[in-house]
């Protein structure tokens, strides 16, 4: 039998982090040190209290049955919180829950676009910020993210015939990868931008609490008018650390939520309740814990982009996420490929080339902040001892 697959797995190469990790292995079968500042996963616990009430919820028989829809003391935590930390009053018509952002941007498209429908993604960008519209069968437009824009879209240059056609814009600030943050004043334009071009807006709001020298970490929501055009994917991976969990939320506009829960009710049949239960816990807790995140979060950012500047390696001051970005030396050219892969049998320090995250990312890498300070200095010194840096 000879079999024939979708065309659309032609354009799903294997995945880089598969790559990197089977030569990360390899290192260290070889006896070697490897320092993974790849993918992006905490390595912070999640809080005592949230876990405990993960574990009470599980010795109870009720509660692995299917929970067909959120708990109605999620639906209002969730509106707690977005009172407390932004500011912004949510109705429960405006609340649905997701198996982790990752997946309500992969499926979202679904509800909103027909075939060749445009959408508008960011370049560089998260790549499921592409794959998710992709999967709908639309037509994707790409925004640039230039430095003489302060890495924000130019909504006023943008081609007005692509304008007028977009369905939908994906935006995240602060944004994985590029590691840069919008201020205010950019939401307040964004809004009646697109209210005025007819374009829904998805805002990925996973790193607002990681954010850093004083910046402020808002809900696209809690901008005038946001609700009529926009609707915003907000996670428990980062700020709680609950990323196995897979728990986030779609607020904002009802009828795009009521569309969305319409879709997933034909594929899923709820969270498990235990997870519900310990996202509960974590949306009506303390802000301490995610404060001290934070505050360690950016030890590490110093550690690692003034480490790497101070042995000549100009790696820009991250503004926010738990990652930091910056171009290759310029000896290798735009080859970020094949700089991670000499970097890592090098010194053992493995990093995300730029080209994962598309045509802009070509000469970059990205470092994620997942070890303690002073494991990332020992990785900056592998570096310099490695002489990849020398001219």
């Amino acid at each position: 039998m000879k079999l024939v697959f979708a065309d659309r797995m032609k354009e799903f190469e294997e995945g880089i982090f598969q790559v990197l990790n089977e030569k990360k292995n390899e290192l260290e079968a070889q006896g070697r040190k490897v320092y993974n500042l790849s993918v992006g996963t905490p390595d912070f616990k999640p809080a005592q209290y949230i876990m405990d009430a993960v574990v009470e919820a599980a010795k109870k028989p009720e509660n692995y049955k299917y929970a067909l829809a959120d708990l109605p003391e999620l639906t209002e935590s969730v509106v707690n919180r977005f009172q407390k930390r932004y500011g912004v009053e949510l109705e429960t018509e405006e609340i649905m829950s997701v198996y982790g952002s990752q997946e309500g941007i992969t499926h979202i498209g679904l509800t909103l676009c027909n075939e060749g429908d445009v959408v508008l993604v960011p370049d560089p960008g998260y790549p499921i910020f592409s794959i998710g519209p992709s999967l709908a069968g639309a037509k994707l437009v790409t925004y640039e993210l230039l430095p003489e824009h302060q890495y924000l879209p130019d909504l006023e240059g943008m081609d007005e015939q692509v304008r007028r056609a977009a369905k939908f814009m994906v935006v995240s600030y602060p944004l994985n990868p590029i590691c840069k943050a919008a201020p205010r004043s950019f939401y307040e334009k964004l809004i009646p931008w697109a209210k005025e071009n007819n374009i829904v807006i998805i805002h990925d709001n996973a790193y607002s609490d990681i954010i850093y020298d004083g910046r402020e970490g808002i809900s696209i929501l809690s901008v005038p008018g946001a609700k009529e055009v926009c609707v915003e994917f907000y996670s428990l991976s980062k700020s709680f650390n609950y990323t196995g969990a897979r728990m986030g939320f779609l607020v904002g506009n009802r009828e795009i939520v009521a569309n969305f829960k319409k879709l997933r009710s034909q594929i899923d049949y709820g969270t498990f309740l235990p997870v519900q239960y310990g996202a509960i816990a974590a949306l009506n807790g303390p802000d301490e814990q995610i404060k001290e995140q934070c505050t360690e979060y950016q030890k590490r950012r110093d550690a690692l982009c003034g480490g790497f500047r101070k042995i000549g390696w100009d790696i820009p001051d991250s503004e926010g996420t738990m990652f930091a970005w910056g171009a290759i030396p310029a000896k290798f050219g735009d080859d970020d490929v094949a700089f991670v892969m000499e970097l890592m049998e090098k010194s053992g320090v493995l990093c995300t080339p730029g080209s994962s995250f598309g045509s802009l990312g070509k000469g970059h890498v990205r470092f994620a902040f997942t070890m303690p300070a002073e494991e990332i200095n020992a990785a900056v010194e592998a570096v310099k001892r490695s002489g990849i840096m020398d001219k």
